[in-house]
């Protein structure tokens, strides 16, 4: 099989996932003195990148409609476990907590810190609000995929994928480039979020499985040494915005459900304690480099598709 055919199925979200896992693979061979796991994750990388080929080609070969399904979809666990890679690399790689930073440049701009100043405002019921809305964040990409799915083509969908995945990963080369922690470590005592952050029901649960997510032991006396480093930029403000976009830009049913839930979840960032408002404020410049750069993406990779297909 020459290249042209073997990178021919293939759309932009296949693209840009196999050229960041290959991303990190180099640099597991690069640091490998520092990463305790790189053999196991270059060997992990590699088979992904094959099953991605693979699932890709099966997919325009048989056009069943399980395979396309599961060809789009899986992009969802591409996100989750190349975030759980960086949780192996990051730390290792760039040993430095820039916490510091971001909590002087919050203070330079505002004069507080704002998640101290905004600790006078807390309340059982907005804080469960806000934890619902933050919560919702991986729910905000299914919505968005169903119903552009159900209004538009594939063509639609793919796109839209490809600026969520293409935005993941831009957000992840922040993580590399200024590691922290967050507020609720920094600035606040982790081990009283509950006292002092109390919800009404749901939020104990709902800050739980984030903790979890972010790989944050609850039987250990120091969990600050396992969080995962990925303050900056924030990932939450940025990825929701493109959601937002691009509910909008299709014209989905859901736009201003996505849209509000956003304004919750963005707000919550803050509030919450999860992160510094420059975090907030990166995010939205990754959102608008994910847009600007990411449509020329797609133009080019369809251009180099039709070319191919020729």
């Amino acid at each position: 099989m020459t290249s042209r055919k073997l990178f021919a199925p293939l759309n932009s979200a296949d693209i840009v996932t196999i050229s960041f896992l290959a991303f990190l693979t180099l640099l597991n061979l690069i640091f490998h003195a520092y990463v305790a796991e790189w053999y196991l994750l270059v060997p992990a990388n590699a088979l992904f990148i094959g099953l991605i080929v693979l699932l890709a080609h099966s997919a325009e070969q048989h056009r069943t409609k399980l395979l396309m399904q599961i060809h789009r979809w899986y992009l969802y666990a591409a996100v989750l476990l190349t975030f759980k890679e960086l949780y192996f690399m990051v730390r290792p790689i760039h040993p430095i907590d820039y916490d510091a930073l971001l909590i002087s440049i919050d203070k330079w701009i505002f004069g507080v810190n704002p998640t101290e100043w905004l600790a006078q405002f807390t309340s059982p019921v907005l804080t469960e609000i806000l934890q619902l809305g933050y919560s919702s964040y991986y729910l905000l990409f299914i919505i968005l995929g169903i119903d552009v799915i159900r209004k538009h083509s594939w063509q639609g969908y793919d796109n839209a994928a490809f600026m969520i995945v293409y935005g993941f990963y831009l957000s992840y080369l922040g993580y590399f480039l200024l590691p922290a922690v967050g507020p609720r470590f920094t600035l606040h005592s982790f081990e009283m979020l509950n006292q002092e952050l109390p919800g009404v029901l749901l939020t104990e649960l709902l800050r739980a499985f984030v903790n979890w997510g972010e790989s944050i032991p609850s039987h250990l006396p120091n969990p600050v040494d396992f969080v995962q480093r990925d303050v900056f930029p924030s990932g939450h403000t940025q990825l929701s915005l493109v959601v937002v976009f691009c509910a909008f830009h299709y014209k989905i049913a859901t736009r201003w459900l996505l849209a509000i839930l956003t304004a919750l979840l963005i707000i919550g960032t803050v509030y919450l304690r999860y992160h510094y408002v420059v975090d907030v404020i990166g995010g939205a410049i990754f959102f608008v480099l994910t847009i600007w750069s990411g449509w020329k993406i797609i133009g080019w990779w369809e251009r180099v598709r039709r070319e191919t297909s020729a």
